[in-house]
């Protein structure tokens, strides 16, 4: 009786995970980033991570999702960037 109670708990756990992934998947945040300055007499590091962020000449723009992996690296070369945050339902 007691194994059957907590494999029901565990279902409802799985589900309500589930729909909390869902309500945040639905509300995702995505960045438009934009190389407004030359990477040109840059250092290494910093053309690398604007290849990163796949931005290869001024004025390219990318659309990236909004997690701490991509805000590291704009804050590396902020300088250089112009973000705008997106939300997308």
């Amino acid at each position: 009786m007691a194994v059957k109670e907590e494999k029901t708990g565990k279902k409802q756990s799985k589900a309500s995970v589930q729909i909390e992934a869902s309500k945040l998947k639905s509300a995702e945040k995505t960045l438009r980033v934009k190389l407004v300055r030359s990477l040109i007499g840059r250092p290494r590091k910093q053309r690398e991570v604007a290849k990163g962020l796949g931005l290869r000449k001024i004025d390219s723009e990318v659309m990236r999702k909004d997690c701490p992996e991509i805000w590291g690296m704009i804050k590396k070369i902020s300088h250089l960037l112009e973000v705008e945050v997106l939300e997308r339902k």
